[in-house]
């Protein structure tokens, strides 16, 4: 039996340090971007043989923010970031999983989600 596909009905920006989707199930996850930005899936940010995590903190800028969001295929968005950085594919498996909300249970910590997310 095959799960229902669930994408996202709308991006939004919730507030300067929060990105907002709308599901297609109706449900609503908030996002600090600056989470999102350390939880990169790109090879730049995950050594793609070992899983390392390469990104660290403190190489990310506080105000890090998304300046663009680009669809890729039906499956994923790709974010342009405010730090130059615009290689990560964050595939809507990757992005729902990571939803901190009580109702969802997500991980909290950026830098472990690479560890236990589909990338």
């Amino acid at each position: 039996m095959s799960r229902p596909i669930v994408a996202p009905r709308e991006f939004f920006q919730a507030d300067a340090t929060t990105l907002g989707i709308v599901w297609s199930d109706g449900h609503a996850s908030r996002y600090p971007v600056r989470f999102l930005r350390l939880a990169c899936p790109c090879a730049h940010c995950i050594q793609e043989w070992t899983g390392e995590v390469m990104v660290k903190p403190e190489q990310i800028p506080a105000d890090v923010a998304p300046r663009s969001l680009e669809s890729v295929g039906n499956y994923g968005v790709r974010i342009d970031w405010s730090d130059g950085h615009a290689t990560g594919i964050y595939t809507f498996d990757r992005l729902r999983a990571a939803c901190g909300c009580a109702e969802c249970g997500g991980p909290k910590d950026p830098l472990t989600l690479n560890a236990r997310l589909p990338r």
